[in-house]
C-alpha cells in the first residue's frame, strides 16, 4: 500500500520544519517553502498540487509578524487570506484534505475561561483578522477542511520565546517579563504529531490544539530557567509597561472539547513538554 502523502506549506518555518522532520510509518511529508511554492499565485498552487497529488495538505505557511502586520495589512492579507484560499482551492481540485493552522489571536482575549471552538471570535489585530478570514476562506474553498487553532508556539526550529529567553540569559542577570497575559505554551513536536493524526481521519471541522495547563509569560520564563538550570532573576511587569504596536490578548487559553469529542488524547502538560524540549534541544 502506498504511503499517505502530506504536503507541508511553510516548510521553512518552525512548525513546518518540525512536520517535515517527523518520522511516521506510512506517512510521507513533502515540505514546500516559499522558494518552492508561491502561495499567492493560484496557478502555481494548482500546478504543484496536480504534480504531487497528495492525500492531504497541512497549510503552515503564514504571515506571522504580529506587530509588523499592523503597518503591512495588505501583505498580511495576501498571504493569510488570498494564499490560503489559493491553496484550499488547489487542494479541493485534487480531492485532498486541507488542514489550516490558525491562532488564538482570532479571539478578543478578554475571556475568563478557556475558549471553545464555537465561541464568538473577535480579533483585535490585523494578524488575528487575516487569520480568521483565512479560516473562513479554507472552509469555503475545500470540502474536507480541518482548522486547528493553536497558541504560544515554540520548538527546535526558528525564533520563539524559549530560544529568546535562553539567549538573553547568556548576557543578562535579570529579565523583565509580562505577567498579565495568560495562555498555554505549545511545543511544535506535540502539535505536529496531533496535526498528522488529525489529517489521517475524516473528522473535519474546527479544533483547538495546545499543551494542557496555563501560565503567564512571566511564569513561562521562570519555568524555562528552572528546567534549563540557569540562574536568572525574572521580574514581572504589566502589558502597559511593555507596549507593542499590536495589542496582545490578556487571556488566550484554548479549550480542547473538539479534540476530546473526536477521541484524541489531550496534549500533555506544557511544563512536561518544555522539559522534554530542553533535553532534546
Amino acid at each position: 500500500m502506498a504511503d499517505f502523502t502530506v504536503v507541508v506549506t511553510g516548510a521553512g518555518g518552525q512548525l513546518g520544519q518540525e512536520l517535515v522532520s517527523l518520522r511516521r510509518p506510512g506517512v510521507t511529508f513533502i515540505g514546500l517553502d516559499r522558494e518552492q511554492l508561491d502561495i499567492t499565485d493560484s496557478s502555481s498552487c494548482r500546478q504543484v498540487m496536480e504534480r504531487i497529488n497528495p492525500d492531504a495538505v497541512i497549510h503552515a505557511a503564514a504571515y506571522t509578524a504580529v506587530d509588523l502586520a499592523e503597518s503591512e495589512p495588505e501583505k498580511a492579507y495576501l498571504i493569510n487570506v488570498t494564499g490560503t484560499r489559493n491553496m484550499a482551492e488547489a487542494t479541493e481540485s485534487v480531492g485532498a484534505k486541507f488542514c489550516y493552522v490558525s491562532t488564538d489571536y482570532v479571539f478578543d482575549g478578554r475571556g475568563k475561561q478557556p475558549y471553545g471552538e464555537d465561541d464568538r471570535t473577535g480579533p483585535q489585530t490585523v494578524y488575528g483578522r487575516t487569520k480568521l478570514e483565512g479560516e473562513q476562506a479554507a472552509l469555503a474553498a475545500c470540502s474536507r477542511t480541518f482548522v486547528v487553532r493553536t497558541s504560544w508556539v515554540y520548538g527546535k526550529y526558528g525564533a520563539n520565546f524559549v530560544h529568546t529567553m535562553l539567549k538573553l540569559a547568556e548576557t543578562r542577570p535579570s529579565l523583565t517579563v509580562v505577567n498579565d497575559q495568560t495562555g498555554s505554551p505549545t511545543y511544535t513536536l506535540d502539535l505536529a504529531r496531533f496535526l498528522t493524526d488529525l489529517v489521517l481521519t475524516e473528522l473535519y471541522g474546527v479544533y483547538h490544539a495546545s499543551n494542557s495547563g496555563t501560565c503567564t509569560w512571566f511564569q513561562f520564563a521562570q519555568a524555562i530557567f528552572e528546567e534549563s538550570g540557569k540562574s536568572v532573576q525574572v521580574l514581572p511587569c504589566t502589558t502597559q509597561e511593555f507596549p507593542r504596536p499590536a495589542p496582545r490578548p490578556a487571556y488566550s487559553v484554548l479549550g480542547h472539547d473538539a479534540m476530546e469529542r473526536a477521541g484524541f488524547e489531550p496534549m500533555r502538560h506544557w511544563r512536561q513538554a518544555l522539559r522534554d524540549f530542553l533535553v532534546k534541544d
